[in-house]
C-alpha cells in the first residue's frame, strides 16, 4: 500500500514538473522547421542558431550580433549567411544536373542570375564564385545592370540581356560579343529588332538574339498579372513571324538561338510552371522546324521560396520542392522535343528568388512598447462616481452576469457615452480616463476567458488584434522591408533569443517613422494570416532582439528614403571550424550615415555645417549660449551628422544607476 501511494505521488510531481513551454514548442509556433528547410534550429539556452551548409555546424545568431556589435554595427542590421547562399546556387544547379540524368535529356542546363533580385556586390559575386564549375552566368535587365554584369563574366557563361534598350545598350552587348562573350541579346519589343540589326552591321559584330514570347498561360501568385496575353513585355505570334521574316531577309538567320519566356515571381503552383514550359517548348520546336538553328531554351524565373512553410498553393508558399520543378521543366522540355522530332535545347533559368532570399536576415531591436491603458484598482464604488464609470466598474466586477458577446456591447456603449459625454462637456478628462481604462480591463477579462474556450464570435475573435501590444522596432519598413508595406508580402519573424520562454504578448510591430503605414501587422500561419505575433514580455536595460527571414530578394535594393532612413549595418557571415564560435565575420559595412542620406536629396553635410555654425556664432553674440557650450553644439551636431540615422539605445549594465 505504502509502495503504491509513493508511486502516485511520484507520477503526480512528475505531472506538475513537467514545463509548459519547451524548444520544441518554439520550433512549432514559428515554423522554424516548416519554412527553414533545415537552416535554423533552438539550442538549450533557447537561442536561435544557423546552418548554413544544412549540417550540423551552427552559428548562433546572438553571437554574431555581440561581434557586429564589437566592431561597431548595431540593428538594424542584415546578416547575410554567405555559406547558405553559395548552398542554394550548387542546390539549384545539382538539381538539374541529376534530372538531366534521371530523364534521359541530352541537352544541357545553365543558369543566369538576375541581377535585379539582388544587384549587391557581395552576393553577386558570391554567386559567381559559387556557380564557376558550372558555368553559371547573369541576367541584366536595364542598361546599368548591364554595365555591372559585363566585367564580370568569361567566355564561358551566358550573359542575357533582357528589358527595355536603345542604342548604347544594344552598343554595349555587342562589345561583349566582340570580346567573346555569350552575350545573348533579347527581343522585347519589335521595335528592338531595327536597331540590332542596324548596329550589327555598323560595329561588324553577329549578335546572339533571343526572342521572348507572350504565353497564354498566364502566372499565379501576387505577381501573376505581369504575365499573360496582356504582359509589358514580349512578343506575340504574329510578332515572331515578323522577327524570323526580317532576319530571313537580312541575312542574319543564324543569329536567332534562343526562347525566352516569364511567367512572374514567386509561382506557388508547379501547374503553372507545367503548362507554361509545354508552351514554350511548341513556340521553341515550331522555329527550329522553320530552319532556325536553336540552341536555347531560357524558362525565365518563377521557382518560389515556401515564406509560411505549408507547402501548398497558397501565395506565401509553393507547392513543389527545387527537386521536383527542375525534374518538371526538364521533363516536359524533352517531352515535347521528342515528339517534335528536335534535339534536346540547353535549359536556362533565372532563378533569383529561391537562390537569394534564405541568405539574409533582418535584425531588429525592440525598442519600447505600446500597450492599452490598465484601471486603477477596483475596490468598491464610489457612490460619487458618474453612473457610466459605476457601470462599468459592475459589469467588470460580475462576469457571470451576462453573456461574454452580450458583456463586451454593454461596455462598448458605456465607453463611448463616456466619450460623447466628455464632447459635450458633462464629463471631465480623469472620469473619461477612468472609463477607457475600465473598458480596456473588460475587454481582457473577456479574452482570458474566450482563450479557453473552442469557437467564440468573431467580434470576439477580433479582440486578439485590438488588444495586442505594439512592439516599437529601430527600422524602417519603407527602407528594409517595401514589398511588404506595397504588396502585402509576408516574411517568417521570430525572436533571436529567449525561444525556451513561453512567449505570453499577443503583439504587432512597428517601426520607427512618422507614419501610421509603419508596422507589420500580418504574420505567417498555415496557408493563413495571423493577426499578432507571440512574444516575450520586455526586461528593463536588456535588449529583445527579432529576425525577420527570406528578405534577401529584393529588399536590399527597393527600399526608399522614408524620413531619411538609410540602408542598414551588414555583417557577412561565414562558416569557420578554427573559430571558437564556429563563424568569422568576412566584411561588416556600416549602413547609411545621416550626411548620406541627406546628401542624396541635395543638402551637402558642409553646408548645413556651415550654416549651423554660422547661427552658434549669432547666438554666442547675443550672449543666448556660452562660447565653450556653443562649441559643444557644434560638435555634437558634427557627430550626429556622421551617425546612423536609426535610433541609438543604450542598455544599461545591471546594478549601474
Amino acid at each position: 500500500m505504502l509502495i503504491r501511494h509513493s508511486l502516485i505521488v511520484l507520477l503526480a510531481l512528475k505531472k506538475k514538473s513537467k514545463p509548459s513551454w519547451s524548444i520544441r514548442d518554439a520550433e512549432n509556433v514559428y515554423g522554424f522547421a516548416r519554412w527553414g528547410a533545415g537552416h535554423f534550429s533552438v539550442d538549450e539556452k533557447g537561442r536561435l542558431c544557423a546552418h548554413p551548409a544544412g549540417d550540423h555546424q551552427q552559428i548562433c545568431l546572438l553571437d554574431v550580433i555581440e561581434e557586429a556589435k564589437s566592431k561597431g554595427l548595431r540593428a538594424p542590421m542584415v546578416i547575410r549567411l554567405q555559406d547558405l547562399l553559395h548552398r542554394r546556387v550548387k542546390q539549384l544547379n545539382e538539381a538539374f544536373i541529376k534530372a538531366t540524368g534521371e530523364e534521359d535529356y541530352t541537352g544541357k542546363y545553365q543558369g543566369v542570375f538576375p541581377i535585379k533580385v539582388n544587384q549587391m556586390r557581395e552576393v553577386v559575386e558570391e554567386i559567381l564564385d559559387a556557380g564557376e564549375d558550372y558555368k553559371f552566368g547573369l541576367e541584366a535587365g536595364s542598361k546599368p545592370e548591364l554595365m555591372v554584369a559585363m566585367p564580370q563574366i568569361g567566355r564561358t557563361q551566358l550573359l542575357i540581356c533582357n528589358g527595355y534598350k536603345d542604342e548604347d545598350y544594344i552598343r554595349l552587348a555587342l562589345m561583349g560579343r566582340k570580346l567573346g562573350k555569350k552575350v545573348i541579346v533579347v527581343i522585347e519589343q519589335l521595335s528592338e529588332l531595327e536597331m540590332i540589326i542596324r548596329l550589327s552591321r555598323e560595329t561588324g559584330v553577329e549578335p546572339i538574339i533571343g526572342v521572348r514570347v507572350k504565353l497564354r498561360s498566364s502566372g499565379e501568385g501576387k505577381w501573376a498579372s505581369s504575365t499573360g496575353e496582356g504582359a509589358k513585355f514580349g512578343l506575340t505570334a504574329g510578332e515572331i513571324i515578323t522577327v524570323t521574316d526580317t532576319l530571313k531577309r537580312e541575312g542574319m538567320a543564324d543569329a536567332l538561338k534562343l526562347v525566352h519566356f516569364h511567367i512572374g515571381s514567386q509561382v506557388p503552383n508547379i501547374l503553372t510552371i507545367k503548362k507554361a514550359v509545354v508552351e514554350a517548348t511548341r513556340f521553341y520546336c515550331e522555329l527550329v522546324k522553320m530552319g532556325f538553328t536553336m540552341q536555347y531554351l531560357d524558362v525565365g524565373g518563377g521557382l518560389g521560396i515556401d515564406y509560411d512553410g505549408s507547402r501548398t498553393n497558397y501565395e506565401s508558399s509553393m507547392n513543389y520542392s527545387l527537386e521536383e520543378y527542375a525534374r518538371d521543366v526538364v521533363a516536359n522540355v524533352k517531352v515535347e522535343c521528342d515528339k517534335a522530332g528536335v534535339e534536346h535545347p540547353t535549359i536556362v533559368s533565372e532563378s533569383g528568388r529561391a537562390i537569394v532570399a534564405p541568405h539574409s536576415i533582418l535584425v531588429l531591436e525592440v525598442l519600447d512598447r505600446i500597450t492599452k491603458p490598465l484601471s486603477s484598482p477596483q475596490g468598491a464604488c464610489d457612490e460619487s462616481e458618474h453612473d457610466v464609470v459605476k457601470a462599468l466598474r459592475e459589469t467588470l466586477k460580475n462576469p457571470q452576469r451576462l453573456a461574454p458577446l452580450e458583456r463586451f456591447h454593454d461596455a462598448q456603449q458605456r465607453k463611448e457615452e463616456a466619450q460623447s459625454l466628455f464632447t459635450l462637456g458633462y464629463l471631465d478628462l480623469r472620469t473619461r480616463a477612468k472609463a477607457e481604462n475600465l473598458f480596456w480591463e473588460i475587454c481582457r477579462d473577456i479574452k482570458r476567458a474566450a482563450d479557453k474556450k473552442g469557437y467564440v464570435p468573431d467580434e470576439l475573435d477580433q479582440l486578439q488584434y485590438t488588444l495586442a501590444e505594439q512592439y516599437v522596432c529601430n527600422f524602417s519598413v519603407f527602407q528594409s522591408l517595401l514589398d511588404h508595406w506595397a504588396l502585402d508580402q509576408l516574411f517568417p519573424i521570430a525572436p533571436l533569443h529567449r525561444l525556451n520562454e513561453k512567449p505570453v504578448t499577443d503583439a504587432i510591430l512597428v517601426d520607427i517613422t512618422c507614419d501610421s503605414d509603419g508596422k507589420i501587422s500580418e504574420f505567417i500561419d498555415l496557408e493563413d494570416v495571423r493577426k499578432t505575433l507571440p512574444l516575450h514580455p520586455l526586461k528593463k536595460n536588456e535588449p529583445y532582439y527579432l529576425g525577420v527571414f527570406l528578405v534577401g530578394a529584393y529588399q536590399d535594393i527597393m527600399g526608399d528614403l522614408h524620413n531619411l532612413f538609410g540602408r542598414v549595418d551588414e555583417a557577412h557571415v561565414f562558416l569557420e571550424d578554427d573559430e571558437e564560435d564556429g563563424f568569422y565575420l568576412e566584411d561588416t559595412i556600416k549602413g547609411a550615415r545621416i550626411k548620406d542620406a541627406v546628401g542624396m536629396i541635395q543638402w551637402e553635410s558642409s553646408d548645413l555645417m556651415r550654416l549651423m555654425k554660422k547661427q552658434i556664432d549669432r547666438a554666442t553674440k547675443d550672449d543666448l549660449v556660452k562660447p565653450r557650450e556653443g562649441v559643444r553644439f557644434l560638435d555634437l551636431y558634427e557627430d550626429l551628422i556622421d551617425g546612423s540615422t536609426y535610433l541609438c539605445p543604450v542598455h544599461k549594465k545591471k546594478g549601474k544607476k
